[in-house]
């Protein structure tokens, strides 16, 4: 099984010499195999090994055992631990969500969290063949986007690194082995036997009469995998490539128009991934009652003949039809009143609804920051510069972070109270670009500075 596993790690590229890896660990075959693994690799790759546990305190006692055993194991194999309990009970009733997503949203945000603080290389985490082959079978049955077919990735960016998983390549019944073979000894879940949850069902029911027609079921689906992500990650490039070409982008009111006419030019593969991708920027997170059905809209509006025409999406999302073009906005919110957006004049002053201020003046060099100033080269930013409360698909970057982070995750992450997120201020440049979410995180303008004068803020009388 090492073997296997090694020739799979270095196919896919998985690890690199040197490297910092956390490994998820919630004290289970799958995660205790793999960490005795790659503690096994420590020192021909000279790796920094890292377990990363979480009590999600959906089990009471027994989760909180879970994470007591996978420190205490740690302890005996030489091996840093951290741990965490997450709330997540709490969480899925503040936000309104079903109990995995919520687990898996408070999960991720602090495994990115943990991966910046280590400036870690890679997430490990110990999904297996089988896993897969449940996964491509649960999307087969429930969904119509081909997108979603590809299962499982071997690997994925994530936070200052990416996330990896070398036991796609093995079965349940391997890794069994394997546990018992090194005299491992892991925790198990009782619900994992439970028929109730849908992936527990395909485990116990389906993959059996599956592996009777074929022993090696998760080498082909595995293979199936990689080569649909593969196909999928040149079509969603050459989707960007069609909305770059295409789009206009109205930043004051986080919408999208194009012409009708240049859209239909690309393939409909094309156009059907450029529509899901618009509705990834635009919502925070993609309604549960969004389906194909809204797929079918669209392409309908485009097809009509008639010359003014609107449909309604969820969350208050609007498609107009306008003569040649085709415009996504997010109706006004009329319930709302405490939203605000105004422009900042340098040097100037604007006072917010809450009494707080920000303050903004021309240096010729940046001083110490802290979280209440923050600095930009006037070449860096497009002015003028505004302040604003959040909008529906609002993004930062800043320095170390790969690619972007809703401003939603960043609340969620840094536990700020919804009651308050709806008026937290954030300046930006004139081209909608998230310089400063106050008090939080300062973003990081792509293009390089030649101008020594600078644009120093200064945010004062707040309660953050």
């Amino acid at each position: 099984m090492e073997k296997k596993i090694l020739s799979f790690i270095k196919e896919n590229r998985l690890l690199t010499m040197n490297a910092t890896v956390l490994v998820g660990v919630s004290g289970g075959p799958d995660s205790m195999a793999l960490l005795h693994f790659l503690h096994g690799l420590k020192e021909e790759w000279k790796l920094e090994i890292i377990a990363i546990s979480i009590d999600h305190q959906l089990r009471g006692e027994e989760s909180s055992e879970d994470l007591r055993y996978v420190k205490e194991v740690c302890r005996q194999w030489n091996i840093p631990f951290v741990g965490t309990s997450l709330d997540v009970p709490a969480y899925k009733e503040e936000e309104h969500l079903g109990t995995q997503i919520a687990a898996r949203k408070l999960r991720y945000a602090f495994f990115a969290e943990k991966m910046e603080e280590y400036q870690a290389s890679y997430l490990a985490l110990g999904h297996h063949g089988d896993d897969q082959v449940e996964t491509m079978l649960m999307e087969f049955v429930r969904s119509a986007s081909s997108n979603t077919l590809s299962g499982i990735p071997v690997k994925r960016r994530f936070s200052t690194g990416a996330i990896i998983r070398p036991f796609l390549c093995i079965t349940k019944q391997e890794i069994e082995a394997y546990c018992a073979a090194k005299q491992i000894t892991p925790r198990i879940d009782p619900s994992n036997n439970e028929t109730t949850y849908t992936r527990n069902y395909f485990r116990k029911e389906v993959l059996p009469l599956l592996k009777d027609k074929n022993s090696n079921i998760h080498t082909t689906m595995q293979h199936l995998s990689k080569t649909l992500q593969e196909d999928e990650d040149f079509l969603q490039a050459e989707a960007k490539k069609l909305l770059k070409s295409v789009m206009d982008t109205d930043l004051s009111n986080k919408g999208f128009e194009f012409e009708i006419k240049s859209f239909e030019q690309y393939p409909r593969a094309l156009q059907r991934r450029a529509f899901h991708l618009i509705l990834n920027y635009l919502y925070e997170d993609l309604p549960k009652n969004l389906s194909y059905v809204h797929e079918a809209h669209f392409f309908s509006l485009l097809q009509s003949e008639r010359s003014n025409v609107q449909i309604d999406f969820p969350l208050h999302l609007k498609l107009e039809k306008s003569y040649a073009n085709i415009r996504f906005y997010f109706a006004p919110d009329e319930e709302r009143d405490d939203a605000y957006h105004k422009k900042m004049d340098i040097p100037g002053k604007v006072i917010l609804p809450d009494g707080s201020a920000v303050t903004a003046i021309t240096v010729d060099k940046p001083a110490v920051e802290d979280e209440l100033t923050y600095f930009c080269s006037m070449d860096q930013v497009a002015l003028p510069l505004h302040i604003r409360t959040r909008q529906f698909g609002d993004k930062m970057r800043w320095k170390g972070l790969k690619g972007s982070k809703k401003v939603k995750d960043i609340f969620i992450d840094a536990k700020i109270p919804r009651n308050e997120r709806d008026t937290w201020p954030i300046v930006t440049d004139n081209n909608g670009e998230i310089l400063w979410l106050i008090g939080l995180k300062k973003g990081n303008p792509e293009r390089k500075s030649n101008n020594a004068s600078y644009i120093q803020l200064y945010y004062e009388n707040g309660n953050m």
